[in-house]
């Protein structure tokens, strides 16, 4: 395959692949999203426009922004 080298050790097992940005950048790219989001699949999310509002909630207390006519949804 062009733009993919193996590595391979002293008795010819593969160890390690070096695949060619050039070649294969997006598909690079696309395949460590996907681990990336496979990885927090267990993590707690959180409600959007909950955290939203949390976060305005808590600037506008700290006298940095003013929810007044800031809704989400």
């Amino acid at each position: 395959m062009k733009g993919v080298k193996y590595i391979t050790d002293q008795k010819g097992n593969k160890t390690a692949v070096v695949i060619s940005l050039k070649n294969y950048k997006e598909e690079i790219e696309d395949f460590l999203d996907g681990l990336e989001a496979s990885s927090r699949l267990e993590e707690p999310s959180a409600d959007f426009e909950k955290t939203v509002n949390k976060i305005l909630k808590s600037k506008s207390v700290h006298g940095k922004v003013s929810t007044k006519n800031k809704k989400v949804g």
